[in-house]
């Protein structure tokens, strides 16, 4: 009863806040000629910001439905709730405002809604990653740190509230020191949950290093295209942003269920050997444009027709070497698992006794994959 109530609310929250993006998503459609870009209307970083929103109430379902024990999943969902309540106060308050004025009620008080809200879901992402993947602190040495988070966010809410109130002339008008201020306090109760991971990450092992090592591979994804959005301001960064954010989600969940979590380990030596191979690849190319057309006066078309056959043989065996490498660092389990089997291999073509071939195949089996049962059929012919 307690697991179906679980579900039934989890359901019931998830659906609350898609319905809610779904509205103010068609609201900025209706507006999108009638609001601004500047007040985040009908734009392609709002879209693909409230995909963004989508993702969390989702992610709160799958985890609050299956791991109710697990405190993740309803933080999730208690996020989603305020990003759907947030995103729908906003459009209202544009269409009411800006779009239409004066053509549907309470227009300000949907926009001082949407300003105070808005900062709820970054302190609950410091709370998510304080008590990943358990649900719980590590300790009860890091009570003070739920503390600050908690603290912080109540005092920014509490001012932002405050603010708004007192600005509600201009609703959508608050800036200079609160907003710094805000920032300042988001950060550090951001940082005090990253430094919560880190410090369970440098003391973990088995399952539950497995489990970070998927928030952490995410995470180094979203920190990787954040500092490009810093020094290239487009749509197309904007959209990987938010693919990122939407993989982070997505990774927090697959640790939590513990979803083919020995799975990461290839993806991250693949996503590294790839990354190394395509920069060596590139700085070959372009090294080789430059000699050939500036060195040695060779045509451009020639020159980059000859580069790009000399990177495409090249790909191939480069690709295989680094992806040792890599898994030599990174992958250990697979690299052992490779040279075990290289090693009986060598040993097979030299083996003339059918039952010392069959213990040492058992062997090499328990060794490489590590199941819990092995059985080996011989089929005996008779001539």
């Amino acid at each position: 009863m307690r697991v179906r109530t679980a579900r039934w609310a989890a359901g019931c929250a998830a659906a609350g806040s898609v319905a809610l993006i779904g509205v103010g998503l068609v609201l900025a459609y209706v507006d999108r000629h009638l609001v601004p870009a500047s007040l985040t209307g009908w734009t392609v970083s709002n879209v693909s910001g409230q995909v963004v929103n989508v993702a969390v109430p989702v992610a709160g379902f799958v985890l609050a439905s299956r791991r109710p024990e697990n405190r993740i999943g309803w933080l999730f969902l208690v996020a989603g709730l305020v990003l759907g309540l947030s995103s729908f106060s906003g459009q209202y308050g544009l269409h009411a405002l800006v779009a239409r004025p004066g053509s549907w009620p309470a227009g300000r008080a949907f926009a001082w809604l949407s300003n105070w809200l808005s900062v709820i879901p970054a302190g609950i992402l410091a709370f998510v990653l304080l008590l990943f993947p358990t649900g719980y602190l590590r300790s009860r040495r890091w009570r003070p740190a739920a503390w600050f988070i908690g603290g912080a966010l109540g005092f920014i809410t509490v001012w932002l509230l405050i603010a708004a109130a007192s600005a509600w002339a201009h609703p959508s008008g608050l800036i200079g020191f609160l907003f710094l201020l805000t920032g300042v306090l988001v950060s550090a109760a951001v940082l005090v949950g990253v430094a919560a991971l880190v410090v369970r990450f440098v003391k973990s092992s088995g399952e539950e290093r497995l489990q970070l090592k998927w928030c952490a591979a995410a995470a180094l994804v979203l920190a990787v295209v954040f500092v490009a959005s810093v020094w290239v301001n487009s749509a197309a960064v904007n959209v990987l942003q938010s693919l990122a954010f939407v993989g982070l989600w997505t990774a927090i969940a697959i640790a939590v269920l513990k979803y083919r979590l020995y799975d990461i380990d290839r993806i991250i030596s693949r996503t590294l050997a790839y990354a190394i191979v395509t920069g060596v690849l590139v700085g070959v190319y372009a090294g080789l444009v430059l000699l050939a057309t500036g060195v040695l006066a060779i045509k451009s078309p020639v020159a980059v027709a000859g580069s790009t056959l000399v990177a495409a043989a090249l790909f191939s065996p480069l690709r295989s070497r680094v992806q040792r490498a890599v898994d030599h660092r990174f992958n250990r389990a697979r690299y052992d698992a490779d040279q075990t089997v290289a090693a009986f291999a060598s040993r097979l073509k030299d083996a003339v006794d059918l039952d010392a071939v069959r213990n040492d195949l058992a062997r090499v089996v328990n060794q490489a994959l590590e199941p819990a049962h092995v059985s080996v059929w011989i089929s005996h012919q008779r001539h």
